[in-house]
């Protein structure tokens, strides 16, 4: 059996199986490029918020294994993440009053002991720690546009709310503390397809303080923070 030739003015042809045959390509490749267009992004926003994750978690492990504080670095404008360790133990001021008795000082004199009698009662200056960059599962340093690990392409971070800081992070950096023992910081860190601000375009990481458990939500959720009460448990974890 013979396929059937459709000829052209010049004299040429084409087989009816040739012209199906581009048309299935026409349309593969079509099909392909719109779906790409929106799969894509969706596929390197989930890669992205999988790789944050695996920070996080290598981060708690390591700061419970080695007895170590650690640090994840977020880097809102290069779109990087990279770990930190400390070199010493980071404490936290309790913020106390000193406690004084008598009545208050009047004289110069009287001034600069009771000056002397608190820096007695503090004790030295405790020196603050100091964080370096770890290659850890190929988290390592990313100063001079090396190392660390980047966002796939066209993702973003929306915003960076952690619990120590007064406001969330739209640029600069975000640190996401670790400390020995097994304790972290409750954050909402989002991350978005590049400059859309649509709900289904965001996905939301959620870190629980005491198990640095991650919990991936869609949308842009914002950093509920706990309300001070003095009969609640510094312990309590919200359920992240």
């Amino acid at each position: 059996m013979r396929s059937r030739v459709i000829r052209t003015t010049e004299g040429g042809g084409f087989t009816l199986v040739e012209i199906l045959v581009v048309l299935t390509l026409i349309a593969l490749v079509s099909g392909i490029a719109i779906a790409g267009s929106n799969q894509l992004p969706s596929a390197r926003l989930n890669r992205s918020a999988t790789m944050t994750a695996s920070a996080i978690k290598v981060a708690y492990t390591r700061s419970t294994a080695t007895s170590r504080d650690l640090r994840l670095v977020m880097d809102l404008d290069i779109q990087k993440i990279w770990l930190e360790e400390s070199d010493a133990p980071m404490l936290v001021a309790s913020g106390a009053k000193a406690v004084a008795g008598g009545a208050e000082a009047v004289t110069e004199a009287e001034r600069a002991a009771v000056v002397a009698g608190e820096q007695i009662i503090k004790g030295p200056p405790i020196p603050k720690p100091r964080f370096h960059p770890i290659d850890v599962y190929g988290f390592g340093e990313a100063e001079a546009g090396h190392g660390g690990k980047s966002l796939q392409r066209g993702i973003r971070f929306r915003s960076v709310q952690i619990s120590h800081d007064d406001s969330a992070h739209k640029s600069g950096r975000a640190y996401l503390y670790f400390w020995r023992g097994g304790r972290t910081e409750q954050a909402s860190i989002q991350l978005h397809v590049g400059d859309s601000m649509e709900e289904d375009r965001t996905l939301t990481l959620l870190v629980s303080p005491l198990t640095g458990k991650v919990r991936i939500k869609g949308g842009a959720i914002e950093l509920v923070l706990p309300v001070d009460d003095e009969h609640a448990s510094d312990r309590q974890d919200p359920g992240f």
